[in-house]
C-alpha cells in the first residue's frame, strides 16, 4: 500500500512519477523498496488518469450507518441492488486495484 501512496503523494505534489521518485519517497518514509514493484507500479500507471481512478474509488467506497435493531429486516432488502452497483464499480476499478492485491 505504501507504493501506491508514493506515487498518490508524487502526483498530488505535481511530480512526475517515476522509479526513481518513487523510491526517494519511500526511502524518505523508511521502506525497504522492492525495485520489482516500483517498476510494476510505475509501468501500470503509465497512461492512467489518477484523478479520474481516485474519483471512481471514492465512489466505489461509500461508508454507510448500521441499521437499528428494528430495522434488520428492511436492510436485507437493500441490499442486494448495492452488491449488484458494488459488483459493477469493483470492476471498473479492478484493473489498478488487482496489481498491488
Amino acid at each position: 500500500m505504501e507504493y501506491i501512496y508514493a506515487a498518490m503523494l508524487l502526483h498530488k505534489a505535481g511530480k512526475e512519477i517515476s522509479d526513481s521518485a518513487v523510491k526517494a519517497v519511500l526511502t524518505a518514509a523508511g521502506v525497504k523498496v522492492d525495485d520489482a514493484r516500483v517498476k510494476a507500479l510505475v509501468a501500470a500507471l503509465q497512461g492512467v488518469n489518477i484523478e479520474e481512478a481516485i474519483k471512481k474509488a471514492a465512489v466505489a467506497a461509500p461508508v454507510g450507518a448500521a441499521p437499528a435493531a428494528g430495522g434488520h429486516a428492511e436492510a436485507k432488502k437493500e441490499e442486494k441492488p448495492k452488491e449488484d452497483e458494488k459488483k459493477a464499480e469493483a470492476a471498473a476499478a479492478a484493473g489498478l486495484g488487482a496489481l498491488f492485491g
